[in-house]
């Protein structure tokens, strides 16, 4: 046991303190000393350089550097905002455009938490559980009993030295600033208890007293008139109103202790209601993750506001979040600073806190608090060990079957809570849009309807056949690497770009003749220049559209468009693994959007990884019926995969009302008529009543009724007659009715044939069919 070296002393010293003369032992480490080994910057990769030899797309400049994404994407150059670009991943928009003012954007159902009378939540025994002692500066146990010996209250770190105190300083009675009487404590914070409180000279309303500063703290009481002004300046729906600011002094050592006076706010606290569903669940249970994103959401609207305000919240946890009736409302702005504060002192809780403050790197960011928004998703939605064994990382995806199961959500946890920095969010708004999007397919699974919306950030897919239901076909074959290229929606327009309206103007004309106008332009913007790569690409000539690209990704350089217009280039070429790769990157950076989702089914489909391309095409269609190409997408993976019947299901959810509906319900009648081992006459049956009942153009209709019928001839053998007394298209399901249907048909596309010589070989084949006669 270490023992006290202060002079006449020598007692044992326990949790940093001397159990005989009670001061802190001599020789413990500083605040803050305790070192720990610096993280790996993740670098990312985005392109390995190519194989030898001429390649428009890869042996360009820009395909051999070091191209990456960066976490403050979208045009714009960084603001004097700590580094914050506005705008994040949105062209043209303000860092809080995403201003959403409904718990559950209408779309979830959340259980309204009723009002707690403050009486009620006043602690009768106001004692913080051993196993919830942690040194609020490192994080490491404090306070813990040894042996039969209960653990201190109060006392000192033995890794880092900090004092830490779980006893309360204000009692029942106490007047506070000689306005404020203490009724009792409500909860442990980090930086001390939280205390009920009257109002005596207004009303005597109820408030809330938590403490600001540390006690002995002199430079934090400096700047408390500082503090106390900005605090006041915070008026939002989802954030505690500030009363006041109050100091009283210490009753044990007699030194002011800084306290904001803030509003009560009755409800619970999600870590509250979290502990609640464990209860119920055999200590395993958590929130349902559709409502736990929109606690989310709510969240990133407060810390919104607070980061246009220049401020930074710091402390972003489950503790800090009450659900009153149908409302959150951030509480605890004792750790909030602004943005260009570097002096004053980081409060942030072990588990929730970025690890570069571990490294004493920089200060506090929006990044930072968007991290912890991260970390606060992660421990409501799953339970994992949040201080000790995963600190700074998530659990594997493997090992989490919630994970599993909404990649998507995974992949937003993951670039929120990213070691690097520079890759994590870095505006509310943006990870806002792409929880919101994250949301949509979560709702869209669990629900088994899709949850649509038009994305902020992309135009809708591009449907690359004709509208004759004759190209229906083509659908059920992988699209070719130009017209897979041309599939993919288009990045929007930045709307400050000041050759957004020009640019507009010209989404009528073609690839060539776009190419033409555009080149023909003066002082190329970049999104002309990004308009030009997209339209080299779609006319096939690559090499200067990495030209253009080249040169708009030296103008916005971490620009995500850059990146995006390399995949497709890579599509387009045909390079499907190479796609498949930037794709996935995309993934990782806008996990709410469909787009890059689907240029990862159709590179993966092209690669054989039929898994990966399912995944993708059903979370697409699932959640938005407008991009019919994963429907189709899908359909082909189910054919080739031998499922056939899932195939069908899948084209028959296409909607009536989509202008692809016609398509869709073609190509299901042409997988109904192909021949399977598992074919039977009602499928026949049924190709032909769906084929009927579309009411398509005549010769459409022969072309594809002949399909049916060759098909069912095929089934029926040599005098072959199917049971019942049903009709295939008019004839009934025997040889010589289907040979007399075929001959008719054939005759029929003879007569609109467009040369001779197909005419001449549709009538030899209506000969070649009808049935044996004597005449």
């Amino acid at each position: 046991m270490t023992m006290c070296t202060a002079p006449g002393c020598g007692g044992p010293v326990e949790d940093g303190v001397c159990g005989v003369c009670g001061r802190p032992a001599v020789g413990l480490p500083p605040p803050g000393g305790r070192g720990r080994s610096a993280h790996d910057a993740v670098v990312r990769q985005w392109l390995s350089s190519g194989p030898a030899g001429p390649d428009p797309v890869r042996s360009h400049p820009i395909s051999s550097g070091d191209v990456r994404i960066s976490g403050r994407s979208g045009p714009g150059a960084p603001t004097g905002n700590g580094g914050v670009r506005g705008g994040a991943s949105v062209p043209g928009r303000s860092p809080t455009r995403s201003m959403r003012g409904m718990l559950g954007l209408g779309m979830v159902e959340m259980p309204a938490v009723p009002y707690r009378e403050p009486s009620e939540a006043v602690l009768s025994e106001p004692v913080v559980a051993e196993r919830n002692r942690f040194c609020g500066n490192c994080g490491e146990k404090v306070g813990r009993s040894r042996g039969d010996r209960p653990g201190r209250a109060e006392g000192y770190c033995t890794a880092c030295g900090t004092s830490f105190s779980f006893t309360p300083r204000l009692a029942p009675g106490d007047m506070v600033g000689g306005q404020y009487e203490v009724l009792g404590c409500l909860a442990h914070g980090g930086l001390g208890w939280i205390y009920l409180a009257r109002d005596r000279n207004v009303n005597d309303r109820w408030v809330v007293l938590k403490g600001l500063l540390n006690v002995g703290d002199a430079e934090a009481h400096r700047a408390a008139a500082a503090e106390r002004a900005f605090l006041s300046e915070v008026e939002h729906p989802n954030i505690v109103k500030i009363i006041n600011f109050s100091q009283y002094p210490d009753p044990r050592t007699g030194v002011p202790v800084g306290h904001i006076v803030m509003e009560y706010v009755g409800g619970r606290s999600l870590r509250q209601l979290l502990t609640e569903a464990g209860e119920t669940a055999a200590g395993r249970g958590v929130l349902p993750l559709d409502q736990v994103i929109a606690y989310g959401l709510e969240g990133l609207r407060a810390l919104g506001y607070l980061h246009s305000k220049g401020l930074l919240y710091c402390d972003f946890k489950p503790d800090n979040v009450i659900q009153g009736e149908e409302q959150i409302t951030l509480i605890d702005l004792g750790g909030v600073r602004r943005v260009d504060d570097t002096g004053s002192p980081v409060y942030t809780t072990p588990g929730y806190r970025v690890p570069e403050e571990e490294l004493r790197g920089p200060g506090p960011s929006v990044s930072s608090d968007l991290y912890s928004v991260g970390r606060s998703l992660a421990v409501l939605a799953f339970r994992f060990d949040a201080v000790r064994t995963y600190q700074y990382a998530l659990p594997p995806r493997s090992s989490v079957p919630l994970l599993q199961r909404h990649e998507s959500f995974d992949r937003l946890l993951r670039r929120s809570t990213h070691l690097e920095p520079e890759l994590r969010f870095h505006d509310a708004g943006d990870m806002a849009d792409q929880l919101t999007g994250v949301l949509r397919e979560v709702l869209s699974e669990i629900r088994g309807a899709p949850h649509p919306a038009p994305s902020t950030l992309f135009g809708g897919e591009n449907h690359t056949v004709g509208t004759s239901a004759r190209d229906a076909d083509l659908m059920l074959v992988p699209p070719s690497p130009t017209e897979a290229a041309a599939l993919l929606p288009t990045p929007l327009i930045d709307p400050g770009d000041p050759a957004a309206q020009h640019l507009r103007g010209f989404s009528a004309l073609s690839s060539d003749e776009l190419v033409h106008a555009l080149l023909g332009m003066a002082s190329p913007t970049p999104e002309t220049l990004l308009a030009l790569c997209r339209a080299l690409i779609t006319a096939g000539r690559f090499g200067e559209a990495m030209d253009a690209l080249q040169r708009f990704s030296e103008r916005v350089p971490g620009d995500w468009r850059t990146m995006w217009h390399l995949a497709v280039a890579e599509l387009g070429t045909g390079r499907f693994h190479e796609a498949a790769d930037h794709f996935d990157r995309l993934y990782d950076h806008l996990p709410g959007e469909s787009a890059p989702k689907l240029g990862l089914a159709i590179a993966t489909e092209r690669t054989g990884d039929h898994r990966t391309a399912a995944d993708q095409y059903r979370t697409v269609w699932g959640t938005d019926h407008s991009f019919v190409s994963a429907a189709f997408g899908l359909a082909r993976i189910r054919l080739a995969q031998g499922d056939r019947a899932a195939a069908i299901a899948v084209l028959d959810t296409v909607p009536e009302l989509s202008s692809m509906y016609v398509h869709a319900q073609t190509a299901l009648v042409s997988v109904l008529a192909a021949r399977h081992p598992a074919t039977e006459v009602g499928d026949f049956l049924e190709a032909g009543r769906r084929l009927e009942r579309l009411g398509l153009d005549a010769e459409t209709s022969d072309r594809l009724g002949v399909r049916v019928l060759e098909s069912l001839l095929s089934w029926l053998g040599p005098g072959g007659r199917a049971p019942g007394g049903e009709e295939v298209l008019g004839a009934p399901p025997t040889e010589d009715g289907v040979r007399s249907n075929l001959e008719r048909r054939y005759r029929a596309l003879a007569h609109r044939a467009d040369t001779v010589r197909e005419r001449h070989e549709l009538i030899d084949k209506a000969n070649s069919l009808r049935p044996v006669t004597l005449l």
